[in-house]
């Protein structure tokens, strides 16, 4: 015995793939509008706003060496980073102010002639403080 089942007439079906075809380009159009507008920055960094005490002419590093076998990188802890700091390095500049995920630190350093500015800033809201950026000038 042979069910018989209902079929959309010719004219639903046309209705159908049209609306199909329609979402589709829908979706297609808010995929491209997200990724022309660079999203919401859920994937920013930290050091996404560079602070204001940055100069103009700084250009951003990843290591510092700082001779003897040093380093400092960015993501360093900001205890570690500062106390491999030898003698020889100055302060010139210490600035404070709010970043997006905590207290944020501005230091400005010379070593040899040659200045640096490290950015110290948490990573996650209420952690420790870490080297956010390295800064050459």
């Amino acid at each position: 015995m042979d069910a018989t089942r209902t079929r959309l007439s010719f004219a639903g079906d046309w209705l159908m793939a049209a609306a199909f075809l329609a979402g589709t380009v829908l979706v297609a159009l808010l995929i491209v509008r997200e990724l022309r507008s660079g999203g919401s920055g859920a994937q920013a960094s930290p050091t996404s706003t560079a602070p204001a005490a940055i100069p103009s002419d700084a250009g951003s590093v990843q290591a510092l060496a700082l001779g003897e076998g040093l380093q400092i990188r960015v993501g360093d802890a900001a205890d570690a980073a500062l106390a491999r700091l030898g003698s020889g390095v100055t302060l010139l500049s210490k600035v404070g102010d709010r970043g997006p995920l905590g207290a944020r630190e501005v230091r400005s350093y010379q070593l040899a002639g040659t200045k640096f500015i490290l950015v110290l800033e948490p990573f996650e809201r209420g952690g420790a403080q870490r080297v956010a950026g390295i800064y050459l000038q």
